[in-house]
């Protein structure tokens, strides 16, 4: 194969996938629609809470346990330069602004890709190996309304929330360097850590969450509804979904990073 004709199939399958998460992220959005909770099909609702549960719930601990680590591991590095120019206080700007803008919902992200992107994947992919998805379909019922929508609800409600408590964590965990460098208090700690952040960074930090919960949920369903070859394919479209999840998270938060730096200032 020549290296054009490479170049020319790999560029119409990345333009296929992306394709094909476009259209079955609006027919994930269509179909939330019917999964509310008032009016909206109850068996679903139950569903969308037990998912709940899953991504945000049993995901808070590990979540916050990782947040502190690198907001204590920020503030370590941070003092440890800051330190030569007599600016230690600026230590507990660093860590505010960097935890809500940017390593909260990112480590939050990756966390949630490894925890729930991957199960997504899965569970989805095992049920196409063994018919259950073709089953699904024809009894009249629409796999996304039956599997995803629930999965996308839970997602959208409960990644802003881990966001928020791994900003919490990482903020409360640079305290800890903070109140032995500079002997402050931790109330004191608190209220200059909240005058350091505006409405602009908690807004940035939770508009990234939901972008990459989309991303997280659609990637991972995607690729179980396109499992191909049975048990070892269930694996290779795990792998696939976690790989391409972080990646695209990543490159979304590039993304966003560059639009709120140059248009909302």
């Amino acid at each position: 194969m020549s290296f054009l004709a490479a170049v020319g199939r790999g560029t119409i399958e990345r333009a296929e996938y992306i394709g094909g998460l476009t259209i079955q992220f609006w027919r994930g959005v269509a179909a939330a629609w019917r999964v509310k909770p008032f009016g909206g099909n109850r068996q679903r609702w139950r569903s969308t809470l037990k998912h709940m549960a899953v991504v945000g719930v049993n995901a808070l601990p590990v979540v916050c346990l990782i947040a502190a680590c690198t907001g204590l591991i920020m503030a370590l590095q941070g003092g440890a330069e800051l330190r030569r120019f007599g600016a230690m206080q600026f230590v507990i700007n660093l860590v505010a602004v960097s935890m809500t803008r940017e390593l909260g919902p990112l480590i939050t992200a990756i966390v949630v890709v490894g925890r729930s992107g991957s199960a997504f994947s899965a569970e989805i992919g095992t049920m196409v190996v063994t018919e259950e998805v073709d089953a699904l379909r024809s009894m009249a019922l629409d796999p996304i309304e039956f599997l995803l929508a629930p999965k996308f609800i839970a997602m959208m409600v409960m990644l802003p929330c881990l966001t928020i408590a791994a900003s919490a964590a990482g903020i409360l965990a640079g305290g800890i360097f903070i109140y032995f460098a500079l002997d402050m208090g931790f109330q004191l700690y608190l209220r200059a850590a909240m005058e350091a952040l505006v409405l602009r960074d908690v807004v940035s930090g939770l508009v990234k969450s939901i972008a990459f919960g989309t991303i997280i949920v659609h990637v991972g369903c995607y690729e179980g509804f396109h499992v191909a070859g049975g048990p070892e394919g269930v694996g290779r479209a795990t792998t696939a979904a976690v790989v391409k999840s972080i990646f695209l998270v990543v490159l979304a938060d590039l993304l966003f990073t560059g639009f709120f730096y140059f248009f909302w200032r």
